[in-house]
């Protein structure tokens, strides 16, 4: 018999604004100009929702070659460069853009900056498609560092100003580090207005810093390509508890359930509530837990909505 008491649902979880907002753009440009409906990325780093859209005529593409002529065209919610906004304009698509309002955000501000002479230092992952929209804003001027190390490497042309952005969906804790180091160097550095790591990210991290004094076992739910998914799964390590990612509940294994009386799961901000109910009764089925003993955590309540694009409200 296993040791199995509970399974606590850490709040919150899941679906955010920004990947709820994407989703629905591309629903609603499939019922109004029906399949194919093309998009520029997976539309947001969840393999079920992109398979879901796949299914109801999404074609999913990196190069705007292999979008014809006359087709609509999504952009992801990740960001795309000025280039690839130009290039899909000027090629005729119908555009509807997908980018998270929040990397929209930081995207602005770089414009405007850049427009008064800064140069700016960017906080994350390299190959990032948000990484390469926020980047490629600019013709140059924007360093890229992905830890602490690589602030001492780079050389800008000036330090009179130099401006920091981050990518939305960092450790917060890790970004903290770098930008101390940024600081550090840089003392002048102008820092963002608002915190460039989003609201849903700093929640839901905040969230398994709570639960993961309370659990034995942690199971995020997400892609292995969602980088806030992995950011929860590592956080849950350093927090010293066994922590797993998984994209779909045959992934969870009976070997990690031995010993642990309470299973802590969550969920990346791009991935569906569904997937969360199948690895609860996966869990379950594992663990001959009766439905009583799945409880939710206390946590912030999120209801923030943000308005879809003008022709498809």
């Amino acid at each position: 018999m296993s040791d199995l008491q509970e399974i606590i649902l850490a709040e919150p979880r899941g679906f955010c604004a920004g990947v709820d907002r994407a989703i629905e753009i591309v629903d609603r440009a499939l019922e109004k100009f029906g399949a194919p409906i093309y998009v520029r990325h997976e539309i947001v780093h969840n393999t079920y929702v992109v398979n879901d859209l796949k299914a109801r005529g999404a074609i999913f593409i990196e190069e705007l070659d292999d979008v014809p002529a006359g087709a609509t065209l999504v952009f992801s919610a990740h960001g795309v460069s000025k280039a690839l906004q130009k290039e899909a304009l000027a090629r005729g698509f119908a555009v509807f853009d997908a980018t998270c309002p929040l990397v929209t955000k930081v995207h602005v501000e770089v414009a405007k900056l850049a427009r008064e002479g800064f140069e700016f230092i960017m906080i994350g992952h390299k190959g990032h498609p948000e990484v390469e929209g926020t980047m490629g804003q600019l013709d140059g001027g924007i360093h890229l560092v992905e830890d602490v190390a690589d602030v001492a490497k780079i050389k800008p042309a000036q330090t009179e100003k130099l401006a920091l952005v981050t990518q939305t969906t960092l450790s917060v804790d890790d970004a903290a580090d770098i930008s101390n180091a940024v600081l550090a160097r840089f003392p002048a550095v102008r820092l963002p207005k608002m915190q460039d790591i989003c609201y849903a990210t700093q929640n839901r991290q905040d969230a398994v810093k709570v639960l993961s004094s309370q659990v034995d076992l942690m199971i995020v739910v997400g892609s292995p390509t969602s980088s806030n998914s992995n950011r929860l799964t590592e956080l849950a390590k350093k927090r010293g508890v066994a922590s797993y990612m998984v994209d779909s509940a045959a992934e969870v294994q009976p070997a990690w359930l031995e010993g642990v009386m309470r299973v802590g799961v969550t969920a990346g901000a791009s991935a569906p509530d569904v997937l969360v109910q199948a690895v609860i009764a996966r869990i379950k089925a594992l663990g001959a837990l009766s439905v009583t003993q799945v409880k939710k955590m206390d946590g912030v309540r999120e209801t923030t909505k943000f308005p879809l694009p003008k022709g498809l409200k």
